[in-house]
Protein backbone atom coordinates (compact mmCIF):
# COMPACT_ATOMS: atom_id res chain seq x y z
CA UNK A 1 0.00 0.00 0.00
CA UNK A 2 2.79 2.93 1.08
CA UNK A 3 4.13 1.90 -2.64
CA UNK A 4 0.91 2.30 -4.63
CA UNK A 5 0.38 6.10 -2.95
CA UNK A 6 4.08 7.84 -4.45
CA UNK A 7 3.35 6.19 -7.72
CA UNK A 8 0.09 7.63 -7.96
CA UNK A 9 0.85 10.65 -7.19
CA UNK A 10 3.95 10.60 -9.99
CA UNK A 11 1.36 9.54 -12.37
CA UNK A 12 -0.73 12.55 -11.30
CA UNK A 13 1.56 15.25 -11.84
CA UNK A 14 3.53 13.66 -14.70
CA UNK A 15 0.42 13.82 -16.15
CA UNK A 16 0.57 17.73 -17.42
CA UNK A 17 4.22 17.23 -18.33
CA UNK A 18 2.97 14.11 -20.30
CA UNK A 19 0.53 16.72 -22.02
CA UNK A 20 2.49 19.58 -22.70
CA UNK A 21 5.06 17.88 -24.52
CA UNK A 22 2.36 16.91 -26.82
CA UNK A 23 1.44 20.58 -27.64
CA UNK A 24 4.26 22.77 -28.98
CA UNK A 25 3.92 25.90 -26.96
CA UNK A 26 5.30 28.70 -28.98
CA UNK A 27 5.31 32.41 -29.25
CA UNK A 28 2.57 32.69 -31.80
CA UNK A 29 0.16 30.38 -29.81
CA UNK A 30 1.01 32.31 -26.66
CA UNK A 31 0.02 35.34 -28.53
CA UNK A 32 -3.48 33.80 -30.27
CA UNK A 33 -4.73 33.43 -26.77
CA UNK A 34 -3.90 36.22 -25.08
CA UNK A 35 -5.72 37.96 -28.03
CA UNK A 36 -8.70 35.67 -27.66
CA UNK A 37 -8.69 36.54 -24.20
CA UNK A 38 -8.83 40.28 -24.51
CA UNK A 39 -11.38 40.01 -27.19
CA UNK A 40 -13.51 37.78 -24.87
CA UNK A 41 -13.21 40.05 -22.23
CA UNK A 42 -14.23 43.05 -24.10
CA UNK A 43 -17.35 40.23 -25.80
CA UNK A 44 -17.95 40.64 -21.79
CA UNK A 45 -17.90 44.29 -21.09
CA UNK A 46 -20.18 44.35 -24.18
CA UNK A 47 -22.90 42.19 -22.61
CA UNK A 48 -22.63 44.27 -19.29
CA UNK A 49 -23.76 47.16 -21.93
CA UNK A 50 -27.13 45.91 -21.65
CA UNK A 51 -27.34 46.34 -18.16
CA UNK A 52 -26.53 49.71 -18.85
CA UNK A 53 -29.28 50.46 -21.50
CA UNK A 54 -31.59 48.44 -18.84
CA UNK A 55 -30.89 51.13 -16.36
CA UNK A 56 -30.96 54.26 -18.41
CA UNK A 57 -34.08 53.57 -20.03
CA UNK A 58 -35.88 52.36 -16.98
CA UNK A 59 -34.43 55.45 -15.01
CA UNK A 60 -35.50 58.10 -17.60
CA UNK A 61 -38.97 56.74 -17.89
CA UNK A 62 -41.94 56.23 -15.74
CA UNK A 63 -42.14 53.46 -13.21
CA UNK A 64 -45.13 52.47 -14.70
CA UNK A 65 -43.23 51.01 -17.90
CA UNK A 66 -39.96 50.09 -15.84
CA UNK A 67 -40.77 46.16 -16.04
CA UNK A 68 -41.71 45.98 -19.21
CA UNK A 69 -38.73 48.23 -20.07
CA UNK A 70 -36.69 45.04 -18.49
CA UNK A 71 -38.24 42.72 -20.31
CA UNK A 72 -37.44 44.47 -23.71
CA UNK A 73 -33.78 44.30 -22.79
CA UNK A 74 -33.53 41.03 -21.97
CA UNK A 75 -35.68 39.46 -25.07
CA UNK A 76 -33.22 41.48 -26.97
CA UNK A 77 -30.47 40.33 -25.97
CA UNK A 78 -31.56 36.83 -26.36
CA UNK A 79 -33.27 37.27 -29.60
CA UNK A 80 -29.92 38.77 -31.20
CA UNK A 81 -28.05 36.20 -30.00
CA UNK A 82 -29.64 33.46 -31.40
CA UNK A 83 -31.15 35.00 -34.64
CA UNK A 84 -27.33 36.27 -35.32
CA UNK A 85 -25.76 32.73 -35.01
CA UNK A 86 -28.55 31.52 -37.56
CA UNK A 87 -28.34 33.97 -40.29
CA UNK A 88 -26.86 37.52 -39.26
CA UNK A 89 -23.22 36.49 -38.89
CA UNK A 90 -23.11 34.72 -42.18
CA UNK A 91 -25.07 38.16 -43.86
CA UNK A 92 -22.12 40.32 -42.28
CA UNK A 93 -18.85 37.89 -42.79
CA UNK A 94 -19.86 35.45 -45.00
CA UNK A 95 -18.79 35.42 -49.06
CA UNK A 96 -19.05 38.77 -50.45
CA UNK A 97 -22.22 38.84 -52.91
CA UNK A 98 -21.41 41.32 -55.21
CA UNK A 99 -19.95 43.87 -51.86
CA UNK A 100 -24.03 44.07 -50.99
CA UNK A 101 -24.67 40.84 -48.41
CA UNK A 102 -22.50 37.64 -46.95
CA UNK A 103 -23.81 34.63 -49.03
CA UNK A 104 -22.80 31.83 -46.82
CA UNK A 105 -21.59 31.08 -42.97
CA UNK A 106 -25.20 30.64 -41.74
CA UNK A 107 -24.98 28.91 -38.90
CA UNK A 108 -21.31 29.65 -38.70
CA UNK A 109 -20.86 26.81 -41.03
CA UNK A 110 -17.05 26.95 -42.08
CA UNK A 111 -16.68 29.28 -39.40
CA UNK A 112 -15.70 27.24 -36.78
CA UNK A 113 -12.70 28.74 -35.69
CA UNK A 114 -14.31 31.97 -35.58
CA UNK A 115 -17.00 31.62 -32.42
CA UNK A 116 -14.58 33.44 -30.40
CA UNK A 117 -15.10 36.60 -32.75
CA UNK A 118 -18.63 35.50 -33.65
CA UNK A 119 -19.40 35.95 -29.92
CA UNK A 120 -18.21 39.84 -29.50
CA UNK A 121 -20.30 40.51 -33.16
CA UNK A 122 -23.11 39.01 -31.83
CA UNK A 123 -23.72 41.50 -28.79
CA UNK A 124 -22.44 44.41 -30.85
CA UNK A 125 -25.84 43.42 -33.05
CA UNK A 126 -28.00 43.46 -29.61
CA UNK A 127 -26.46 46.73 -29.26
CA UNK A 128 -27.96 48.55 -32.14
CA UNK A 129 -31.40 46.62 -31.88
CA UNK A 130 -31.68 48.03 -27.99
CA UNK A 131 -31.01 51.64 -29.17
CA UNK A 132 -34.37 51.00 -30.73
CA UNK A 133 -36.08 50.46 -27.05
CA UNK A 134 -35.53 53.52 -25.41
CA UNK A 135 -36.91 55.90 -28.16
CA UNK A 136 -40.23 53.76 -28.49
CA UNK A 137 -40.47 53.67 -24.64
CA UNK A 138 -44.20 53.57 -22.93
CA UNK A 139 -46.30 53.23 -25.78
CA UNK A 140 -45.13 50.55 -28.11
CA UNK A 141 -46.82 46.67 -28.17
CA UNK A 142 -44.01 44.54 -27.01
CA UNK A 143 -44.55 41.77 -29.52
CA UNK A 144 -44.31 43.97 -32.25
CA UNK A 145 -40.76 45.51 -30.74
CA UNK A 146 -39.53 41.80 -30.69
CA UNK A 147 -40.61 41.36 -34.47
CA UNK A 148 -39.06 44.56 -35.31
CA UNK A 149 -36.15 43.18 -33.16
CA UNK A 150 -35.84 39.78 -35.38
CA UNK A 151 -35.65 42.30 -38.75
CA UNK A 152 -33.02 44.42 -37.10
CA UNK A 153 -30.58 41.82 -35.90
CA UNK A 154 -31.39 39.20 -38.39
CA UNK A 155 -31.15 41.30 -41.30
CA UNK A 156 -31.12 44.93 -41.40
CA UNK A 157 -28.00 45.36 -39.67
CA UNK A 158 -26.12 43.07 -40.57
CA UNK A 159 -26.34 44.08 -44.38
CA UNK A 160 -24.92 47.49 -43.07
CA UNK A 161 -22.35 45.49 -41.17
CA UNK A 162 -20.87 43.42 -44.42
CA UNK A 163 -20.52 46.95 -46.10
CA UNK A 164 -18.10 48.06 -43.93
CA UNK A 165 -16.73 45.04 -41.81
CA UNK A 166 -17.30 42.47 -44.22
CA UNK A 167 -15.40 43.37 -47.16
CA UNK A 168 -18.50 45.20 -48.79
CA UNK A 169 -18.56 48.09 -50.99
CA UNK A 170 -17.81 50.60 -48.35
CA UNK A 171 -14.88 48.99 -47.07
CA UNK A 172 -13.47 49.17 -50.81
CA UNK A 173 -14.24 52.66 -51.10
CA UNK A 174 -12.55 53.66 -48.10
CA UNK A 175 -14.98 54.17 -45.53
CA UNK A 176 -13.52 54.21 -41.94
CA UNK A 177 -15.45 53.19 -38.34
CA UNK A 178 -13.67 51.51 -36.49
CA UNK A 179 -15.59 50.64 -33.64
CA UNK A 180 -19.22 51.35 -35.26
CA UNK A 181 -20.55 54.96 -35.14
CA UNK A 182 -22.35 54.37 -37.88
CA UNK A 183 -22.84 50.95 -38.19
CA UNK A 184 -24.05 50.01 -34.45
CA UNK A 185 -25.28 53.48 -33.62
CA UNK A 186 -26.65 55.38 -36.76
CA UNK A 187 -27.62 52.04 -37.98
CA UNK A 188 -30.20 51.48 -34.48
CA UNK A 189 -30.91 55.59 -33.94
CA UNK A 190 -32.33 55.30 -37.61
CA UNK A 191 -34.18 52.43 -36.73
CA UNK A 192 -35.73 54.15 -33.89
CA UNK A 193 -36.68 57.40 -35.30
CA UNK A 194 -38.71 55.31 -38.31
CA UNK A 195 -41.14 53.63 -35.61
CA UNK A 196 -41.05 56.38 -33.13
CA UNK A 197 -42.39 58.24 -36.80
CA UNK A 198 -45.61 55.69 -36.76
CA UNK A 199 -45.88 55.24 -33.40
CA UNK A 200 -46.66 58.94 -32.62
CA UNK A 201 -45.66 60.71 -29.24
CA UNK A 202 -47.15 59.32 -25.78
CA UNK A 203 -50.04 60.88 -24.64
CA UNK A 204 -49.49 63.95 -22.74
CA UNK A 205 -46.28 65.09 -24.23
CA UNK A 206 -47.82 67.80 -26.99
CA UNK A 207 -51.11 69.55 -26.30
CA UNK A 208 -51.04 72.61 -28.98
CA UNK A 209 -47.93 73.71 -29.23
CA UNK A 210 -47.12 73.10 -25.95
CA UNK A 211 -44.41 71.07 -25.08
CA UNK A 212 -44.98 68.78 -21.88
CA UNK A 213 -42.27 67.30 -19.72
CA UNK A 214 -42.59 63.35 -18.98
CA UNK A 215 -40.02 63.22 -16.25
CA UNK A 216 -38.38 59.94 -15.56
CA UNK A 217 -38.97 58.81 -12.09
CA UNK A 218 -35.35 57.55 -11.29
CA UNK A 219 -32.44 59.57 -12.10
CA UNK A 220 -29.89 58.25 -10.07
CA UNK A 221 -30.55 54.70 -11.52
CA UNK A 222 -30.57 56.39 -14.75
CA UNK A 223 -27.13 57.83 -13.89
CA UNK A 224 -26.00 54.56 -12.89
CA UNK A 225 -26.80 53.01 -16.30
CA UNK A 226 -24.98 55.68 -18.16
CA UNK A 227 -21.69 54.77 -15.79
CA UNK A 228 -22.30 51.28 -16.78
CA UNK A 229 -22.61 51.69 -20.07
CA UNK A 230 -19.03 53.79 -19.69
CA UNK A 231 -17.31 51.16 -18.61
CA UNK A 232 -18.48 49.05 -20.98
CA UNK A 233 -17.84 51.34 -23.46
CA UNK A 234 -13.75 50.38 -23.21
CA UNK A 235 -14.87 47.16 -24.23
CA UNK A 236 -16.53 48.35 -26.78
CA UNK A 237 -13.90 49.87 -28.57
CA UNK A 238 -11.16 48.25 -26.91
CA UNK A 239 -12.45 44.72 -27.92
CA UNK A 240 -12.27 46.67 -31.96
CA UNK A 241 -8.63 45.98 -31.77
CA UNK A 242 -9.18 42.61 -31.90
CA UNK A 243 -5.90 41.75 -30.78
CA UNK A 244 -4.02 42.26 -27.38
CA UNK A 245 -2.08 45.33 -29.12
CA UNK A 246 0.02 46.79 -26.58
CA UNK A 247 0.64 49.83 -28.89
CA UNK A 248 -2.76 50.40 -30.15
CA UNK A 249 -5.58 48.97 -27.17
CA UNK A 250 -4.24 52.34 -24.65
CA UNK A 251 -4.56 54.66 -27.36
CA UNK A 252 -8.28 53.41 -27.98
CA UNK A 253 -9.11 53.33 -24.13
CA UNK A 254 -7.20 56.63 -23.96
CA UNK A 255 -9.33 58.46 -26.43
CA UNK A 256 -12.58 56.80 -25.54
CA UNK A 257 -12.05 57.88 -21.95
CA UNK A 258 -11.33 61.61 -22.90
CA UNK A 259 -13.65 62.18 -25.34
CA UNK A 260 -16.63 61.09 -22.75
CA UNK A 261 -15.08 63.16 -20.10
CA UNK A 262 -15.17 66.54 -23.02
CA UNK A 263 -18.64 64.92 -23.82
CA UNK A 264 -20.12 65.91 -20.47
CA UNK A 265 -18.11 68.90 -20.08
CA UNK A 266 -19.39 70.11 -23.43
CA UNK A 267 -23.25 69.27 -22.61
CA UNK A 268 -23.03 70.56 -18.77
CA UNK A 269 -21.47 74.03 -19.50
CA UNK A 270 -23.01 74.72 -22.69
CA UNK A 271 -27.09 73.26 -20.71
CA UNK A 272 -25.85 76.15 -18.13
CA UNK A 273 -24.92 78.48 -20.90
CA UNK A 274 -28.53 77.92 -22.52
CA UNK A 275 -30.77 77.37 -19.73
CA UNK A 276 -28.52 79.06 -16.80
CA UNK A 277 -28.56 75.31 -15.17
CA UNK A 278 -26.63 72.48 -15.54
CA UNK A 279 -29.08 70.13 -16.92
CA UNK A 280 -28.56 66.44 -15.45
CA UNK A 281 -30.32 64.20 -17.74
CA UNK A 282 -28.21 66.50 -20.75
CA UNK A 283 -25.29 65.95 -18.41
CA UNK A 284 -25.51 62.46 -18.05
CA UNK A 285 -26.31 62.06 -21.77
CA UNK A 286 -23.43 63.80 -22.68
CA UNK A 287 -20.93 61.13 -21.56
CA UNK A 288 -23.10 58.94 -24.31
CA UNK A 289 -23.01 61.64 -26.97
CA UNK A 290 -18.95 61.66 -26.48
CA UNK A 291 -18.59 58.12 -26.79
CA UNK A 292 -20.34 57.78 -29.60
CA UNK A 293 -19.29 60.40 -31.01
CA UNK A 294 -15.11 58.53 -31.01
CA UNK A 295 -16.00 55.25 -31.54
CA UNK A 296 -15.76 55.64 -35.49
CA UNK A 297 -12.64 57.32 -35.02
CA UNK A 298 -11.17 56.02 -31.70
CA UNK A 299 -7.73 54.41 -33.51
CA UNK A 300 -7.44 57.36 -35.99
CA UNK A 301 -7.01 60.23 -33.76
CA UNK A 302 -4.87 62.16 -31.21
CA UNK A 303 -5.91 62.45 -27.79
CA UNK A 304 -6.31 66.05 -28.51
CA UNK A 305 -8.71 65.22 -31.37
CA UNK A 306 -10.35 63.37 -29.44
CA UNK A 307 -11.17 65.65 -26.64
CA UNK A 308 -12.34 68.45 -29.18
CA UNK A 309 -14.59 65.51 -30.77
CA UNK A 310 -16.20 64.66 -27.51
CA UNK A 311 -16.93 68.54 -26.87
CA UNK A 312 -18.24 68.99 -29.66
CA UNK A 313 -20.93 66.28 -29.23
CA UNK A 314 -21.80 67.33 -26.17
CA UNK A 315 -22.76 70.68 -27.72
CA UNK A 316 -24.25 68.71 -30.50
CA UNK A 317 -26.54 66.40 -27.83
CA UNK A 318 -28.07 69.38 -26.23
CA UNK A 319 -29.03 71.12 -29.42
CA UNK A 320 -29.89 67.95 -31.56
CA UNK A 321 -32.63 66.89 -28.20
CA UNK A 322 -34.63 70.70 -27.95
CA UNK A 323 -34.54 70.17 -31.89
CA UNK A 324 -35.97 66.67 -32.02
CA UNK A 325 -38.46 67.56 -28.83
CA UNK A 326 -39.86 71.09 -29.65
CA UNK A 327 -38.99 71.35 -33.66
CA UNK A 328 -39.47 68.22 -35.09
CA UNK A 329 -41.91 66.99 -32.24
CA UNK A 330 -40.43 63.91 -32.43
CA UNK A 331 -41.16 62.10 -28.68
CA UNK A 332 -37.89 60.43 -27.72
CA UNK A 333 -38.45 59.58 -23.57
CA UNK A 334 -34.25 58.93 -23.36
CA UNK A 335 -33.02 60.60 -25.89
CA UNK A 336 -31.21 57.91 -28.06
CA UNK A 337 -31.66 58.97 -31.17
CA UNK A 338 -29.97 62.46 -30.79
CA UNK A 339 -27.32 60.59 -28.88
CA UNK A 340 -27.00 57.51 -31.20
CA UNK A 341 -28.29 59.19 -34.47
CA UNK A 342 -27.28 62.73 -34.41
CA UNK A 343 -23.68 62.10 -32.05
CA UNK A 344 -23.40 58.87 -34.62
CA UNK A 345 -23.04 61.34 -37.57
CA UNK A 346 -20.62 64.04 -36.12
CA UNK A 347 -18.29 61.33 -34.72
CA UNK A 348 -18.52 59.72 -38.37
CA UNK A 349 -17.49 62.70 -39.86
CA UNK A 350 -15.01 63.23 -37.63
CA UNK A 351 -12.67 60.37 -38.97
CA UNK A 352 -12.71 63.25 -41.82
CA UNK A 353 -11.49 65.94 -40.13
CA UNK A 354 -9.32 64.54 -37.28
CA UNK A 355 -7.84 61.39 -38.71
CA UNK A 356 -4.22 61.42 -37.88
CA UNK A 357 -3.43 59.88 -41.65
CA UNK A 358 -5.60 61.15 -44.30
CA UNK A 359 -7.94 63.73 -42.02
CA UNK A 360 -8.68 67.25 -43.41
CA UNK A 361 -7.17 68.79 -40.28
CA UNK A 362 -4.18 67.03 -40.93
CA UNK A 363 -3.25 67.87 -44.13
CA UNK A 364 -5.32 65.04 -46.18
CA UNK A 365 -8.08 66.65 -48.11
CA UNK A 366 -11.79 66.14 -48.34
CA UNK A 367 -11.53 62.81 -49.94
CA UNK A 368 -12.08 61.11 -46.83
CA UNK A 369 -14.18 63.31 -45.01
CA UNK A 370 -16.38 62.81 -48.83
CA UNK A 371 -16.22 59.07 -48.09
CA UNK A 372 -17.73 59.29 -45.03
CA UNK A 373 -20.69 61.60 -46.41
CA UNK A 374 -21.54 58.88 -48.87
CA UNK A 375 -21.42 55.70 -46.34
CA UNK A 376 -23.58 57.99 -44.11
CA UNK A 377 -25.98 58.92 -46.63
CA UNK A 378 -26.23 55.12 -47.57
CA UNK A 379 -27.31 53.78 -44.72
CA UNK A 380 -29.43 56.68 -43.93
CA UNK A 381 -31.01 55.39 -46.63
CA UNK A 382 -30.95 51.53 -46.61
CA UNK A 383 -32.31 51.40 -43.19
CA UNK A 384 -35.25 53.76 -42.94
CA UNK A 385 -36.42 52.02 -46.18
CA UNK A 386 -36.54 48.86 -44.69
CA UNK A 387 -37.33 49.38 -41.34
CA UNK A 388 -40.40 51.57 -42.61
CA UNK A 389 -41.32 48.71 -44.66
CA UNK A 390 -41.11 46.01 -41.09
CA UNK A 391 -42.93 48.61 -39.37
CA UNK A 392 -45.63 49.17 -41.66
CA UNK A 393 -46.61 45.56 -42.37
CA UNK A 394 -46.48 44.99 -38.36
CA UNK A 395 -49.24 48.00 -37.89
CA UNK A 396 -51.10 47.28 -40.54
CA UNK A 397 -50.73 42.85 -39.21
CA UNK A 398 -50.68 42.97 -35.21
CA UNK A 399 -50.62 46.88 -34.98
CA UNK A 400 -47.72 48.50 -33.13
CA UNK A 401 -49.30 50.87 -30.37
CA UNK A 402 -51.07 50.02 -26.92
CA UNK A 403 -54.46 51.21 -26.40
CA UNK A 404 -54.99 54.29 -24.75
CA UNK A 405 -56.24 52.70 -21.68
CA UNK A 406 -53.04 50.36 -21.22
CA UNK A 407 -50.90 53.53 -21.92
CA UNK A 408 -52.49 55.39 -19.14
CA UNK A 409 -52.42 52.36 -16.60
CA UNK A 410 -49.15 51.30 -18.30
CA UNK A 411 -47.28 48.74 -19.67
CA UNK A 412 -45.78 46.83 -16.69
CA UNK A 413 -49.50 45.94 -16.18
CA UNK A 414 -50.86 46.08 -19.32
CA UNK A 415 -47.98 43.30 -21.02
CA UNK A 416 -46.82 41.41 -18.00
CA UNK A 417 -49.89 41.39 -15.20
CA UNK A 418 -47.16 43.25 -12.92
CA UNK A 419 -45.32 45.70 -11.54
CA UNK A 420 -41.89 46.62 -11.31
CA UNK A 421 -42.36 48.37 -7.65
CA UNK A 422 -45.07 47.09 -5.17
CA UNK A 423 -46.27 49.57 -2.00
CA UNK A 424 -47.29 47.05 0.86
CA UNK A 425 -47.19 43.99 -0.56
CA UNK A 426 -43.30 44.43 -1.55
CA UNK A 427 -42.22 45.76 2.30
CA UNK A 428 -44.58 43.35 4.21
CA UNK A 429 -45.12 40.02 2.79
CA UNK A 430 -46.30 38.31 5.80
CA UNK A 431 -49.92 38.79 4.73
CA UNK A 432 -50.66 40.88 7.75
CA UNK A 433 -54.73 41.74 8.32
CA UNK A 434 -56.18 44.99 8.48
CA UNK A 435 -56.24 44.82 12.34
CA UNK A 436 -52.54 45.10 12.56
CA UNK A 437 -51.21 47.42 14.57
CA UNK A 438 -47.56 47.35 12.61
CA UNK A 439 -46.80 51.25 12.60
CA UNK A 440 -47.44 52.15 8.74
CA UNK A 441 -49.60 48.74 7.95
CA UNK A 442 -53.07 50.72 7.55
CA UNK A 443 -51.80 53.41 5.66
CA UNK A 444 -50.00 50.65 3.05
CA UNK A 445 -53.05 48.38 2.76
CA UNK A 446 -55.28 51.38 2.14
CA UNK A 447 -52.43 52.68 -0.18
CA UNK A 448 -53.38 49.12 -1.95
CA UNK A 449 -56.97 49.57 -1.79
CA UNK A 450 -57.03 53.16 -3.82
CA UNK A 451 -54.33 51.51 -6.63
CA UNK A 452 -56.36 48.50 -7.27
CA UNK A 453 -59.67 51.27 -8.07
CA UNK A 454 -57.78 53.55 -10.37
CA UNK A 455 -55.78 50.45 -12.44
CA UNK A 456 -58.46 50.38 -15.21
CA UNK A 457 -59.81 47.17 -16.02
CA UNK A 458 -57.92 45.33 -19.09
CA UNK A 459 -60.14 45.51 -22.50
CA UNK A 460 -61.54 42.97 -24.20
CA UNK A 461 -60.29 44.61 -27.40
CA UNK A 462 -56.95 46.08 -27.68
CA UNK A 463 -57.00 48.85 -30.22
CA UNK A 464 -54.29 48.66 -33.21
CA UNK A 465 -53.08 52.04 -34.14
Amino acid sequence: MKKVIPLSLLALFSFPVAASAQTTVTAESVLQSVDMAWVMIAAFLVFFMHAGFAMVESGFTRSKNALNILMKNFMTMSIAAVLYFIVGYGIMFGTSGGGIIGIDGFLLSGQEDQIGFFVFQAVFAATCATIISGAVAERIKLGSYLLLTVVMTGFIYPVVGHWVWGGGWLAELGFVDFAGSTVVHLTGALGAVTAVLFLGPRIGKYSGRTVNVIPGHNIPLGALGVFILWFGWFGFNGGSTLAADPSLVPSVIATTLLSASAGVLGSGFYSYAKFKRIDASLTLNGALAGLVGITAGTANVSLAGAIVIGLIAGVILVEAVQFLDRVARIDDPVGAIAVHGICGIWGTLAVGLFAVEGGLLYGGGASLLGIQAVGILAVIAWTMVTTAGTVAVIKATVGIRVSRQEEISGLDFAEHGSQAYESSRGIFNENLDYGSKDFGVGLLHRLNDLQAEQVPEKPKEKTAQ
